[in-house]
């Protein structure tokens, strides 16, 4: 079935913030499938609105989301933000703090790659030390072998030492 171009984007409406309506409840209040309401968002969304999926709390938005607010929110000024942030039920900290993050992710990442060069190194080092203790064992254990078979062929060879102290 077809819908009007009107009723479709009042529909969208109702899945942006600050109404944030589900699916589901847009299903049943608007007698559209699901299916349907999934596909309408899933198009709005290549177009860049902000549709969240999985809750109505801001925070709670996936990351693809909160950049896509950093990126519409970007070019503004301060009121045009206000404005936005409005209308969409968020505030504006929440804004700062999502664009803040977006901003210093690859910082965030640039330390987790060097703590991992560290740990490899630390391990590395310490697998090093562990091959040196177990050559060093090898080399005792085969130097105990040795003396053992020595001491057995004297034995057969020369006899125990106290046979001849009897």
């Amino acid at each position: 079935m077809r819908y009007p171009a009107e009723r479709k984007e009042a529909i969208l409406k109702k899945m942006a913030p600050p109404m944030s309506m589900t699916i589901p409840e847009l299903a049943e209040q608007e007698g559209i499938t699901a299916t349907t309401l999934y596909n309408w968002r899933k198009q709005a969304r290549a177009r860049g609105q902000v549709l969240p999926s999985r809750s109505t709390q801001p925070d709670q938005w996936t990351s693809q989301e909160k950049f896509q607010v950093v990126l519409e929110t970007a070019p503004m000024n301060e009121a045009e933000v206000s404005a936005y942030c409005r209308e969409r039920g968020l505030y504006p900290e929440q804004v700062e703090a999502w664009r803040d993050a977006c901003m210093n992710a690859n910082d965030d990442a640039a330390a987790q790659a060097k703590q991992l060069r560290q740990a490899r190194k630390a391990e590395q080092k310490r697998l090093r030390k562990l091959e040196r203790e177990l050559h060093r064992k090898d080399k005792a254990l085969a130097e105990t072998a040795a003396l053992l078979a020595l001491s057995k062929k004297a034995e057969a060879i020369w006899g125990t030492t106290n046979d001849e102290d009897d």
